[in-house]
């Protein structure tokens, strides 16, 4: 069984920064493609960052240059650094895997809740 835990989240002033952390457990083989995705309140969730197995990154629009994803294959770690917050990046924050164990399977934390005020 594979589990996703977030941390890294909280409360912070426009223009701060903060760092949430996702680390997957389990009985892992290797790990594609890793992700965040947030979700504001009353909107859809919607993807955030990606970074491939090889180190490849992408980013929504909105976040470009603010926000940069890396990832740890040592202890299947994914990371999103947020910088120059602003409070429309209020929202859960969730992480997402493509985990190979039996076979390949996308996997969700639990979301963790990002709050800047202005």
């Amino acid at each position: 069984q594979v589990q996703l835990v977030e941390s890294g989240g909280g409360l912070v002033q426009a223009g701060g920064s903060l760092r949430l952390s996702c680390a997957a457990s389990g009985s892992i083989k290797s790990i594609s493609a890793m992700r965040w995705y947030r979700q504001a309140p009353g909107k859809q969730r919607e993807f955030t960052a990606a970074i491939t197995s090889g180190g490849s990154t992408s980013y929504a629009d909105s976040v470009k240059g603010r926000f940069t994803i890396s990832r740890n294959n040592a202890n299947n770690t994914v990371y999103l650094q947020m910088a120059s917050l602003k409070p429309e990046d209020t929202a859960v924050y969730y992480c997402n895997m493509d985990i190979l164990v039996a076979g390949l399977r996308n996997y969700w934390g639990q979301g963790t809740q990002v709050t800047v005020s202005s």
